[in-house]
């Protein structure tokens, strides 16, 4: 039996109506991809592949709704959450950020917001903007958080420590913001003790939401030239399915789950090759937590 809140069930409950992430390009950099910073190890610095990152953001979302009515089977009916979810979302001036974040609010089917952007780009004029729309709309942000292991931070070069983060997070939820966190299994180095003290420590720290996914290795990145050179074992389907299980019965219905496996474009996907199978992997984490409870 499933025991914990999905993202799906929340906004059904919440909104009565249909909701869908519309993905939308802002423009922005990334401060870990500036100088001599080579950004997450893990970061291949491409946008959505459904991104229309050439139209201004009026026009992305009604190019991204004709899409969704067609591969969402979105109707009329259907309400949206403009989703800014590439590089880091708040990493500009604070008028420049309200400017594309009210420009997303003016249509009629926005419903909301989703900022994806980093811990350590979150001051006070930032979290100034980010209460008043708060106060006027749906809204979460989301912080990729990955690892609570801190030489694991340094590995993959996050660019930030859990210090940094818990600052941040306390700032955010002061003004009743939601966060959502990005935790990855099968990061070089880790083990399942150190996937589990993650999903200890951010339920902890209590955030709203959570996503996870195994590290998948893309070709031609910079994943994959430093796995060539400094080989690990790649987490194989049977011990991610059980991880997520285990660590689903930690989470219980504390923390509303936005994702259970990551979505790599098969052409792209270098290992692990099974994560490509979106279905077989979720499927299984149900019936292993069935087996649990």
């Amino acid at each position: 039996m499933q025991k914990y809140k999905t993202l799906s069930v929340y906004l059904k409950e919440k909104f009565k109506d249909k909701i869908l992430k519309l993905p939308v390009y802002g423009g922005f950099s990334c401060p870990n991809l500036k100088g001599n910073n080579e950004g997450c190890l893990f970061c291949e610095e491409g946008t959505s592949d459904f991104a229309y990152k050439n139209l201004n953001i009026e026009d992305q979302i009604i190019e991204q709704i004709k899409r969704l009515e067609k591969v969402k089977k979105a109707n009329e009916n259907t309400k949206y959450l403009a989703y800014f979810q590439s590089y880091t979302n708040t990493y500009a001036d604070v008028d420049i950020l309200k400017e594309k974040y009210q420009e997303a609010l003016k249509h009629e089917k926005i419903v909301g917001l989703v900022i994806a952007t980093r811990p350590d780009c979150l001051d006070d004029q930032v979290i100034d903007l980010l209460k008043d729309i708060n106060e006027k709309t749906f809204l979460w942000l989301e912080l990729g958080f990955q690892t609570s292991n801190e030489n694991t931070a340094k590995l993959i070069n996050r660019g930030y420590d859990n210090s940094i983060f818990e600052k941040a997070l306390e700032k955010l939820k002061e003004n009743n913001i939601k966060v959502v966190t990005h935790v990855i299994f099968g990061l070089p180095s880790e083990s399942k003790a150190d996937y589990f003290n993650t999903i200890k420590y951010l339920k902890k720290q209590g955030i709203w939401g959570i996503k996870i996914h195994s590290l998948y290795i893309e070709k031609d990145s910079k994943m994959q030239e430093y796995y060539y050179k400094n080989p690990f074992p790649i987490i194989t389907f049977e011990d991610y399915v059980e991880a997520v299980a285990e660590s689903l019965k930690i989470i219980e219905e504390d923390i509303v789950i936005h994702r259970l496996t990551g979505d790599c474009l098969k052409e792209k996907l270098f290992e692990p090759k099974w994560s490509g199978d979106k279905l077989k992997v979720l499927s299984s984490i149900n019936k292993r937590l069935s087996s649990i409870y």
